[in-house]
């Protein structure tokens, strides 16, 4: 292909992607200079937008802003047949998948409620089944009053290593079903065990199966401990899901302290293939801030 005939093609992807609501600057971004893209997949997770719409006009937004994935957070606990069957005809409809969902009521650090823990994933994966959504956030929990940090590091591993067995081998929507381990900064949550993507890589190395993997959240690490980019080097392997917001405040990445387009480029460089989940509170309209973060993780992350 010769330049001129890729700038044709480039601009017909481009007069595309803008029927799509996209804009011709998403266009590009995903062609990427040369027409090499990014190696990761982009998704946004729901909770951060326009949480007083329907459920059904949100997906509609996020189409909008360009994106075909979202990441739930249990909207669907207490839908109907009825409400199942939108949602479903809605996604299908706009090209979108559910990829990662969260809520679980109960944590893998506590032995006491392990049996507890275990029951919602069983309880999950049929939901998960119906909506095609083939992967889940697992929770370290709490700090247990009395028990030594060797001890929750240990039960981490044991909870994780038993609800690997009930997702043994399974697929949903023609992929294989993931636990993802999440850490939380403690200023969100002083109480929460797993405040270290450092010790979060320990415990799925130990768990040791290949549907366990640490959803590296850069917003909480950055707060919790920082260096970024060298963790994520060390343990790329392990590493099934990131998400992206700025700090302080939460909100879109160039709003704060973290070199993102750094983050992206060492993604791409790593072969990251996996989601790269926008999870940020817009602080003007979330069609607009959506739309130019997915643009940078495309531009930042295309591969040489």
């Amino acid at each position: 292909m010769n330049r001129r005939t890729f700038a044709k093609d480039l601009a017909g992807a481009a007069v595309g992607a803008a029927a799509l609501g996209k804009g011709p600057e998403l266009a590009r971004a995903e062609q990427g200079e040369g027409g090499a893209n990014a190696p990761y997949k982009i998704s946004v997770m729901l909770w951060t937008i326009l949480r007083d719409k329907p459920f059904e006009q949100r997906l509609e937004k996020v189409a909008e802003a360009g994106y075909n994935q979202v990441e739930l957070v249990g909207e669907y606990r207490k839908w109907s047949d009825e409400e199942f069957n939108r949602a479903n005809a809605k996604r299908k409809e706009l090209g979108i998948r559910f990829d990662v969902t969260a809520g679980l009521r109960h944590a893998v650090g506590n032995p006491a409620d392990r049996d507890a823990m275990l029951a919602d994933v069983k309880n999950e994966l049929p939901i998960m089944e119906r909506i095609d959504c083939p992967a889940v956030i697992i929770m370290s929990g709490n700090v247990v009053p009395g028990m030594a940090r060797e001890q929750q590091h240990q039960s981490c591993i044991e909870g994780l290593k038993r609800a690997a067995a009930l997702v043994e081998g399974k697929q949903i929507a023609g992929e294989t079903v993931r636990l993802l381990l999440e850490n939380i900064d403690p200023e969100e949550n002083p109480k929460y065990y797993l405040t270290s993507v450092a010790e979060g890589f320990e415990i799925v190395r130990a768990v040791n199966h290949p549907q366990v993997r640490l959803l590296y959240d850069f917003f909480h690490e950055q707060i919790s401990e920082g260096n970024l980019i060298e963790k994520l080097r060390k343990n790329i392997e392990y590493t099934g899901l990131v998400h992206i917001a700025d700090v302080p405040g939460r909100h879109a990445p160039g709003t704060g302290e973290i070199h993102y387009d750094n983050i992206y480029k060492t993604l791409a460089e790593l072969n990251y293939s996996h989601n790269v989940a926008m999870e940020f509170l817009p602080l003007g309209d979330p069609v607009t801030e959506l739309r130019a973060a997915k643009e940078q993780a495309l531009r930042a992350g295309k591969s040489a």
